[in-house]
């Protein structure tokens, strides 16, 4: 994959985590905050750098991350297409600077218990194949698109823009106005939004049946 594209990748992490009640980013799975086990799948993807944009960095600065990882911060979140936004616009300022250049970028939210890097690396090996008018890869579900867990050209940053400006948040809305390839087959757990404290009970359950399970093997 590295060999045929170059990917970068963006956390967003700048939501108010108000029904959780405590920061949804920094809940533990498997003993680790979710935060850097995002950080860890979009780095064993090979994504460099890895952008995490939030107004919080201090609360995420002791976290053990991959060393890929810049902050950049956000100073007043607005919704998640902004912060996607300020992410793709720091990549091209710094990509251009150094005369190098990204051509897709993985966007995931900081509340994605269930991703699996493997994967991810097999989306991301379709994306040579995509059109080069399409400027997304996303999974969907019976809501939409799942904007939040997929792969964006960073050239797509101008159109991004002018959507914003316009007075408009809508990831949905942006999306439908745009060419969007859909990925297949893609297992909906994997999408599964750690929202809620019961959202983070049944995720512990599970980890916990599984444990058992394999105790028994």
């Amino acid at each position: 994959m590295a060999e045929l594209i170059s990917l970068g990748a963006i956390a967003l992490s700048g939501g108010k985590s108000s029904r959780m009640g405590t920061d949804k980013a920094l809940l533990e799975i498997d003993g680790k905050p979710i935060l850097q086990k995002i950080c860890e799948v979009a780095s064993d993807c090979g994504a460099d750098p890895i952008y995490i944009v939030t107004p919080w960095q201090d609360r995420y600065k002791s976290l053990n991350l991959p060393d890929r990882c810049r902050f950049i911060d956000e100073l007043v979140p607005k919704s998640p297409l902004t912060g996607f936004a300020l992410g793709l616009s720091y990549f091209l300022n710094a990509f251009l600077m150094a005369g190098l250049k990204t051509d897709w970028t993985l966007l995931l939210a900081c509340d994605l218990p269930n991703l699996k890097s493997d994967v991810i690396k097999l989306w991301a090996e379709n994306l040579v194949n995509l059109s080069s008018e399409a400027i997304a890869y996303l999974p969907k579900s019976v809501k939409g698109w799942e904007p939040l867990c997929g792969f964006y050209r960073t050239s797509c940053l101008e159109s991004l823009r002018t959507y914003i400006e316009s007075g408009e948040y809508s990831f949905q809305a942006w999306l439908s106005q745009s060419v969007v390839v859909e990925i297949p087959n893609v297992d909906i757990q994997m999408l599964f939004n750690c929202n809620t404290p019961d959202d983070y009970q049944s995720i512990e359950q599970l980890l916990e049946n599984h444990a058992e399970k394999n105790s028994l093997l």
